[in-house]
C-alpha cells in the first residue's frame, strides 16, 4: 500500500551468498531513486547480529514511485524493489472514518484502514472517470490556439481560470479579467470578441465545492461492493440482488454496479468530455 507523504519508510532485504543462505555481508548499500530521480542513502544495517537481514529507515520527501536498490559486498548480492508515495492530499469523496462507518467496521480497528484507503481513493477515480472532477484541485493543460474565438478546457466543472500564460517563456498571455469561462462546458472567451493564439498553458480550478448526495451515496454502494468482493467470490455475478453489475462498463469492468451507475446519471459527462 501507498505510504503517506511524510512517513518513515522501513526499507528491508536479506543478503544471500552463493548457496542461498542468509550471510552477513562485508558492506550493505541501499539507494532510494525518487520520482525526480534525485537519490538518497539511508543507513543500512543488519536488523539483528550476524541475521542476513538487512534494514533502513527512509523518511518520505516526494510523491510518487520509489525505486530501491539494496547491493552487498562478500558476498556479492543484490535486491531492487519499490513503493509508492501517496501525495500530500490525495483526492478522495469519502473520508476514512465514512467509509468505516459505512462498512460497519469500528473506528478502533484499524488493521484494514490502509486497504480501505486504498479503495476509496480508487473510488473517487473511478467516479470521476465518469463525471468528471469531483474534489477540487488545480489543474494545468497546453492547447495549440490558431487565431481561435475559444478554447474548450477538458476538465468540468471548471470553476475558475488562474492564468493563461504563453509558451515557452512563462509570460502572462491573457489576463484572466478579460476572459469568461463557463464552468459547465469549460470554454474560455476573450470578453471583446477577439481572437486566441498560441501555444498557452492554462492554469485553472475544477471539481465541485459541494460533493452532492447522490455522488456521495454512490461512492458508498460501490465502497460496498468492493468490500464485498474481498469477502467472497472475486467477480460480482449478475442477478437481481442490490450490487449487481448487468455488464462491464468500458474502463471500469466490474467495479460498478448498477445502483451506484444510475446514481450518478445525472452528473455523467457526454462521451468525450472530461
Amino acid at each position: 500500500m501507498p505510504y503517506d507523504l511524510g512517513s518513515t519508510v522501513r526499507l528491508l532485504a536479506e543478503c544471500q551468498g552463493p548457496d542461498d543462505t542468509l550471510t552477513t555481508a562485508g558492506t550493505a548499500t541501499v539507494t532510494v531513486t525518487l520520482p525526480d530521480e534525485s537519490t538518497a542513502t539511508p543507513v543500512a544495517a543488519e536488523a539483528t547480529p550476524d541475521s542476513g537481514r538487512y534494514q533502513a529507515d527512509y523518511v518520505t520527501a516526494q510523491p510518487g514511485r520509489h525505486t530501491v536498490r539494496w547491493v552487498f559486498t562478500s558476498p556479492a548480492d543484490a535486491y531492487t524493489d519499490s513503493f509508492d508515495v501517496r501525495p500530500l492530499a490525495p483526492p478522495t469523496i469519502l473520508s476514512l472514518a465514512d467509509a468505516k462507518k459505512h462498512l460497519k467496521l469500528p473506528a478502533t480497528r484499524t488493521d484494514r484502514d490502509d486497504e480501505i484507503r486504498g479503495w476509496t481513493e480508487s473510488i473517487t477515480r473511478g467516479i470521476e472517470g465518469m463525471c468528471g472532477p469531483v474534489i477540487v484541485r488545480t489543474v494545468q493543460e497546453r492547447h495549440t490556439v490558431r487565431r481561435a474565438s475559444t478554447v474548450c478546457l477538458l476538465h468540468v466543472p471548471a470553476l475558475e481560470l488562474v492564468g493563461v500564460s504563453s509558451i515557452p517563456d512563462g509570460a502572462a498571455a491573457y489576463p484572466v479579467q478579460d476572459l469568461d469561462l463557463d464552468p459547465d462546458t469549460g470554454v474560455v472567451q476573450r470578453l471583446d470578441g477577439g481572437t486566441l493564439t498560441g501555444l498557452l498553458l492554462f492554469t485553472y480550478k475544477a471539481g465541485r465545492p459541494i460533493v452532492t448526495a447522490n455522488i456521495t451515496a454512490a461512492a458508498r454502494i460501490i465502497l460496498q461492493h468492493l468490500w464485498r468482493t474481498t469477502q467472497g467470490p472475486s467477480r460480482p455475478q449478475p442477478g437481481t440482488g442490490d450490487f449487481d453489475v448487468s455488464e462491464p462498463m468500458v474502463g471500469f469492468g466490474y467495479a460498478i454496479p448498477n445502483r451506484a451507475v444510475q446514481l450518478l446519471e445525472p452528473d455523467r459527462l457526454p462521451p468525450g468530455v472530461g
